[in-house]
């Protein structure tokens, strides 16, 4: 395995732990914190909480479903053909 994909792997693996630990922080600890507690101007509102995921999520299937359609038009192409 090259040294680069090793760093990348680093990388994404770190990148994943962070923003899993801002979320889980943001999500489960941070409605018991005082609301006028420092802590709070680096978080955004509560609704975002469920509003960026769900909107990820949209977009993520969206890619996918676009994906899986482009693949089934050109397999049908090749297949029309051959």
């Amino acid at each position: 395995m090259e040294l680069g994909d090793k760093a990348v792997g680093f990388l994404l693996t770190l990148t994943s732990l962070t923003l899993f630990t801002y979320y889980t922080f943001w999500v489960i600890i941070l409605p018991f914190v005082d609301s006028d507690h420092f802590v709070h101007k680096y978080f955004l509102p509560q609704e975002y909480a469920i509003l960026i995921p769900v909107l990820a999520g949209v977009v993520l299937l969206s890619f996918l479903s676009m994906f899986v359609g482009l693949v089934m038009l050109k397999s049908k192409k090749k297949k029309k053909t051959a």
